[in-house]
């Protein structure tokens, strides 16, 4: 692997987890993941953990400019993609683009805006461009959505649609710190002020040929995609799923592969870059029987994990 393209993305990811987000090193790899491979990050947690924070550091660390949207149930689409206006001194219509118009936006609490809200991002996250009044405007590259979704049981939450989960390329959670690192963390007190002051570790250009590099130089072999098909065929056939692995999640599990190999300094995929990624890709895609909605789908697929044969060099 290219070092020269490899080593600036590495940097970024050990100084965020060093000095701003201790305790937090597998949600900013995930995150890191998602953005090398082109996806978008879903963080499901309970409200406090730092969900926010997170999206907030890798924007300011990547020198990318930031969006975000509050979801709350009086949230309107164009709050989201942007609006014309009458501009009376040239009695013309004028667009004022919203915050979808931003490299990193952070739809924060997603699960709290309507339905129809939440559909304006679908061909923006899909797409990467937004319609508005039969106009089309294109977004910025490198795009990339990060969207905090609290628990469904707390009071005021709306389902996410299958249709737009499957938009997400990603989906973890934080969870708590160890002990010692959270009272670190409390005596300290809040980091927003610090994350304010990063820096940009890493140029735009540098972020747009590393995530080149993982496409043209990390090489997917026929054994390994393979074991990508085995693994989402046997979510497909499993009893207690009614609905399995899309193709369209299975490029996104080879696709994250690569960017885990790429992170991880290789230029080859291994069995084990696929294992690490097949539940953050594929736990939120698949759809359990409604008789064994309160199995944990996370637990499945770890089952399919072990016991789908793994390929030999």
């Amino acid at each position: 692997m290219t070092d020269p393209l490899r080593a600036p993305v590495v940097r970024v990811v050990d100084i965020l987890a060093d000095r701003y987000l201790q305790g937090k090193i597998q949600t900013i790899k995930l995150a890191m993941t998602s953005l090398l491979a082109g996806g978008h990050l879903l963080l499901e947690d309970i409200p406090g953990l730092g969900k926010t924070t997170v999206a907030l550091a890798l924007a300011r660390a990547l020198g990318l400019s930031f969006g975000r949207i509050q979801c709350t149930s009086d949230l309107l689409p164009s709050d989201i993609t942007g609006l014309s206006i009458l501009d009376r001194t040239r009695n013309e219509f004028r667009f004022l683009p919203g915050p979808i118009f931003s490299n990193l936006v952070l739809a924060d609490e997603i699960n709290r805006a309507m339905p129809r809200t939440q559909s304006a991002l679908l061909e923006a996250m899909e797409e990467r461009r937004v319609t508005v009044e039969g106009t089309t405007y294109p977004l910025p590259e490198p795009f990339m959505v990060i969207a905090t979704q609290n628990p469904v049981e707390q009071v005021g939450t709306y389902p996410l649609p299958e249709s737009q989960l499957d938009r997400f390329l990603v989906t973890t959670g934080i969870g708590y710190p160890p002990a010692a690192m959270e009272k670190a963390i409390i005596q300290a007190g809040s980091i927003r002020d610090d994350i304010l002051e990063i820096t940009p570790l890493l140029t735009v250009e540098e972020l747009q040929a590393a995530r080149a590099a993982v496409r043209r130089d990390v090489h997917l072999s026929p054994k390994i995609v393979d074991y990508v098909y085995r693994l989402t065929a046997a979510t497909r056939e499993h009893r207690l799923l009614a609905t399995g692995i899309s193709t369209r999640g299975a490029i996104g599990l080879a696709d994250t592969a690569r960017a885990g190999a790429f992170l991880a300094g290789r230029d080859h995929v291994l069995p084990e870059d696929v294992k690490a990624l097949f539940i953050p890709v594929c736990a939120h895609r698949v759809i359990l029987r409604p008789e064994h909605e309160a199995l944990d789908r996370k637990e499945i697929l770890q089952s399919l994990l072990d016991t789908t044969p793994v390929p030999l060099a």
